[in-house]
C-alpha cells in the first residue's frame, strides 16, 4: 500500500541547498587565498618582479634606430655601451659600463703628429681607446649555436620554420664573450643608410672616414638588394669584409675611434644605445627570409649583454623582461649619494646587480584603469594623472607638494623635479602657408605662439607641473638663462613677465596677411595638427588646442592617427603642425641645438634627421658648428644665448614647456632615485615582495556579504515554491490512487 500522507524531502530540494552550500564554502575558502581581481595569472611569490606598464607599443628595438623614450625604457635594460652614468653622483658624472676604465685619449696635429695633453686644444684630431672587460657575455641566443664549424640556424628550413613564432622555439640557445669586433660592428651598422640610424648624419660629421664608409656600403647595398630575391625587402650584408678609416679593432678586448678635431660631448654619446654591442652572427641570423616575413628580427628580438634580455615582446598586451643568467659582475653603488639624501639608498650597497629577477610591462591606454590598479598595489609606481591629482597630491600655497593623506596612508612615497626635457608644438619649415624665413612667415608663428597659452596648459592638463619654456635649453643645463625670456611672446610689464596679449597676437597676424584669421576671399584660415592623440584622455587636450587658434579666427583641423603613422608622417615631412618632446641625451645645449640644426633637418636626411621642424637657418647653422665642439665656457655660453635669440625669432617651435615629474611609487618598491640621463636604471632597484603580496591582499579583500545575502535569499524563495511543487505532486499522487481504487472495485 503507498505510503501517500508520510513526509519525505524531494531529492531536487536537497540537490538545490547542497549546490548553494557548495557555493557559500568556496566563497569562504576564497576569501583567505589570493585576490580575485588580480590581474597576474601566475604566480611569482619566490621571485622578486616588478610590475610596470607602457602607453605606447615600441616601433624599434633595434639600437642603431631607435631614438624613443618608450623604446629605450627596454633597450637600456637591455643593451649595454661602453660608458653610463654614475646612479647617484651630481652633476652627471660618466663611468666604465664594460670597460675596464674610461676611454684613453690621445691628440693628434694635421700630420698626424701625437699632442700632447696640453696641447689638445690644437688638436685635429682626437682617438678614443677602448679596453673591454674580460667578463661580459651576451645572453642566450640561437645565433650563437654551432654544430662543429656551422652555426646551427644560420640556415632554416622551411620545417623548422613553420614551427616558429618566437627565437624561444628554437630548441638551443648559447652565449658567447662580448669582443671588441661587435661594437665596431655596431658602428658598421649605424652607417648602412638603409637602417636608418638617425644619429647616422651627426657621427658623419665626427668620426674620421664614417661618412665615406657610409656612401660606399650603402651603394653596394643597394646594389645587392637588386641582384636579391624580390619577395623580400632585406638581406645579409657582410659588413666585416669593409673596413672605417676611423674605427680599427687592436685585439678582442682593444678598439679605437678617431674623430675629427676636438668634441668633448662624444664621451657622453657612448651612454647610448646607439654605441651597444651588436654581434655579426645575430644581425645574419635574423636576415633570414623567413624570420623577416615572421617579423622576427632585431627589431622585435634584442641580442644584447645587459642585466635582462626580452623574454616576451606582445606590444599590444605586455612585456617581460627577464635577469641575464650571463650578466658580468657590477655592484650596487656605495658612494656619490648627496649628503641631504635618504641614506637607506645604500642599504644595497656592493651587491651584485640586478637585485629584481623579472620585469612585466603591461599595456594601459588609458589613465583611470592604471591608476586604480596601482592603489590596488597591482603596479610598483605610477605617474599622476590631471584626474588623479587631487586624489594624491596637495599643493601649498606657496607652491610646495606634498602626498594627501589617503596616499601617506597606504606607505605611498613621490620623487618631484624639473625634468632635462621640452615639450613643443613644431611648425613644418617647408611647408608653404606655416614655414618660411619672411618677416611674414614669422608673425604668423609668432602670433599662434603667443595664442597657446601653456601657462594655462600647465595649469589645466598638468595641475602646475611645468615651467613655460622660453627656448629650446631646458633648466639644469649650460646655456639657460634663469632671468631671460622670449621678447616676441612675452614682455615686462612693472617688473613682472607677462605673456602678451590676444590683441597684439591678431595684431601680428594682420601683418602677416591674415587679418581677422581670415584669407583673401574672406574664408578662415584653416591648418593642420597631426597628432597620435587618440584616446578619449586626449580630447580634452585636442578642444584646448582648437580654441587656443579659434581666438584668433583661425580654424584648426585635427588628424590623428596612431604612433607609428604619426612618427612616419613627421619624419617625411607630411605634416603641417605637430607636437614632440624631447629629452635629454646627455647634459649640454647642443643636445638640444642640433634639434634645429639644418643638417639634421628630416627633409635634408631621407626622414633619418631629428629636425623634425625642418628649420634650417644659415646663422644658426654658422653658430651650431662652432659651438658644438667648445667645452664650456663664457664664450660658449654667448654663443649659446646668440642661437636661442635667433630661433625666438624665427619661431619654429611653439617652444611649449618644461615637465616637472612626479612619480609616486609604493614603499616595497626599493632604491628609487631620480636620473633623467640613465636610461639603465632598472638594475638598481629593489623590492620586497612579501610586504607586497601582504598589502595587496589587505587592500584587496572580497566583500562576500552580499553575495551571502543573495544566496539566502535565493534559498529563501525557493524553499517555498518547492513544498508548493511537492504539495502539488501529493495531489497528483493522491488522485491517481483514488481513480486506482475505484477501477479495482
Amino acid at each position: 500500500m503507498d505510503k501517500i500522507g508520510s513526509r519525505q524531502h524531494s531529492p531536487n530540494l536537497l540537490l538545490t541547498i547542497q549546490f548553494f552550500i557548495a557555493i557559500v564554502v568556496f566563497l569562504s575558502v576564497s576569501y583567505s587565498q589570493a585576490s580575485w581581481n588580480d590581474p597576474y595569472s601566475e604566480v611569482n611569490s619566490d621571485k622578486k618582479v616588478l610590475y610596470s606598464n607602457f602607453g605606447t607599443p615600441p616601433k624599434h628595438l633595434d639600437p642603431v634606430v631607435s631614438y624613443s623614450s618608450n623604446e629605450w625604457a627596454f633597450l637600456g635594460q637591455i643593451y649595454e655601451p661602453p660608458l653610463q652614468y654614475h646612479y647617484f653622483k651630481r652633476p652627471y658624472s660618466l663611468q666604465p659600463l664594460t670597460l675596464k676604465s674610461m676611454p684613453e685619449q690621445h691628440y693628434f696635429d694635421e700630420q698626424g703628429n701625437i699632442l700632447a695633453s696640453d696641447q689638445s686644444a690644437k688638436a685635429a684630431f682626437t682617438e678614443y681607446h677602448f679596453y673591454l672587460r674580460d667578463d661580459v657575455r651576451f645572453q642566450p641566443h640561437p645565433a650563437f649555436v654551432k654544430q662543429g664549424e656551422q652555426f646551427l640556424y644560420h640556415q632554416l628550413s622551411a620545417e623548422q620554420l613553420q614551427s616558429i613564432s618566437s627565437i624561444n622555439d628554437l630548441p638551443q640557445a648559447v652565449s658567447r664573450k662580448l669582443v671588441a669586433a661587435d661594437y665596431v660592428y655596431a658602428i658598421k651598422r649605424m652607417a648602412l643608410r638603409q637602417n636608418h640610424s638617425p644619429i647616422l648624419d651627426s657621427m658623419n660629421q665626427y668620426i674620421v672616414g664614417l661618412k665615406e664608409f657610409s656612401d660606399d656600403i650603402s651603394k653596394r647595398y643597394e646594389e645587392q638588394l637588386k641582384n636579391s630575391d624580390k619577395s623580400v625587402k632585406v638581406s645579409y650584408f657582410d659588413l666585416n669584409a669593409y673596413q672605417i678609416e676611423g674605427v680599427k679593432i687592436h685585439s678582442d678586448s682593444h678598439f679605437s675611434i678617431k674623430i675629427k678635431g676636438l668634441y668633448p660631448q662624444f664621451l657622453y654619446w657612448l651612454t647610448m644605445n646607439f654605441f651597444a654591442p651588436i654581434p655579426w652572427e645575430a644581425d645574419k641570423f635574423y636576415k633570414q627570409k623567413g624570420l623577416v616575413e615572421k617579423n622576427i628580427t632585431l627589431d622585435t628580438s634584442p641580442v644584447g649583454t645587459g642585466p635582462y634580455y626580452l623574454a616576451e615582446n606582445n606590444p599590444n598586451q605586455v612585456m617581460r623582461l627577464k635577469k641575464n643568467p650571463n650578466f658580468h659582475d657590477e655592484f650596487y653603488p656605495d658612494d656619490g649619494l648627496p649628503y641631504d639624501a635618504n641614506q637607506l639608498l645604500l642599504a644595497d650597497a656592493g651587491k651584485k646587480l640586478p637585485l629584481i629577477d623579472e620585469v612585466v610591462y603591461t599595456l594601459e591606454k588609458e589613465s583611470v584603469p592604471l591608476w586604480n590598479k596601482f592603489l590596488q598595489g597591482y603596479y610598483d609606481a605610477s605617474g599622476v594623472s590631471s584626474e588623479s591629482f587631487d586624489q594624491a597630491v596637495s599643493i601649498s600655497s606657496v607652491g610646495d607638494i606634498a602626498l594627501t593623506d589617503q596616499m601617506r596612508d597606504k606607505g605611498i612615497q613621490f620623487l618631484n623635479a624639473v625634468q632635462p626635457s621640452i615639450f613643443y608644438l613644431g611648425f613644418n619649415m617647408a611647408d608653404p602657408v606655416v614655414g618660411g624665413y619672411s618677416e611674414q612667415q614669422q608673425k604668423l608663428r609668432q602670433a599662434i605662439s603667443i595664442a597657446i597659452n601653456y601657462e594655462e596648459y600647465i595649469s589645466i592638463f598638468l595641475n602646475g607641473r611645468g615651467i613655460a619654456a622660453q627656448g629650446p635649453v631646458p633648466p639644469g643645463i649650460f646655456g639657460f638663462d634663469e632671468g631671460s625670456y622670449n621678447p616676441y611672446v612675452y614682455k615686462e610689464v612693472d617688473g613682472r613677465i607677462q605673456r602678451r596679449s590676444i590683441d597684439e597676437a591678431k595684431s601680428l597676424l594682420a601683418e602677416a596677411g591674415y587679418p581677422g584669421g581670415k584669407l583673401e576671399d574672406g574664408t578662415s584660415l584653416k591648418l593642420y595638427y597631426d597628432t597620435s592623440a587618440t584616446g578619449p584622455d586626449s580630447q580634452s587636450r585636442l578642444n584646448w588646442y582648437r580654441k587656443q587658434f579659434a581666438k584668433l579666427g583661425i580654424e584648426l583641423v585635427i588628424r590623428a592617427t596612431d604612433y607609428n603613422r604619426f612618427q612616419s608622417k613627421v619624419r617625411g615631412a607630411k605634416v603641417q603642425l605637430f607636437s614632440w618632446g624631447w629629452n635629454a641625451d646627455y647634459p649640454d645645449p647642443e643636445n638640444f641645438m642640433f634639434l634645429l640644426f639644418g643638417d639634421n633637418a628630416a627633409i635634408n636626411t631621407n626622414g633619418a634627421g631629428i629636425n623634425s621642424a625642418n628649420y634650417d637657418q644659415a646663422q644658426f647653422n654658422e653658430l651650431f658648428t662652432k659651438m658644438k665642439r667648445m667645452p664650456n665656457s663664457e664664450e660658449r655660453l654667448q654663443i649659446v644665448q646668440q642661437m636661442t635669440e635667433i630661433v625666438q625669432k624665427d619661431s619654429p617651435w611653439v617652444w611649449g614647456l618644461h615637465p616637472k615629474s612626479l612619480v609616486l611609487y609604493h614603499s616595497w618598491l626599493q632604491n628609487v632615485w631620480p636620473n633623467s640621463l640613465a636610461n639603465n636604471t632598472l638594475k638598481y632597484r629593489n623590492l620586497d615582495s612579501e610586504a607586497r603580496a601582504d598589502k595587496q591582499q589587505r587592500w584587496n579583500q572580497p566583500v562576500l556579504w552580499p553575495i551571502v545575502l543573495v544566496v539566502v535569499l535565493i534559498l529563501l524563495s525557493i524553499v517555498p515554491l518547492m513544498y508548493a511543487y511537492r504539495q502539488r505532486q501529493m495531489v497528483k499522487v493522491g488522485v491517481s490512487v483514488n481513480l486506482k481504487q475505484r477501477g479495482g472495485r
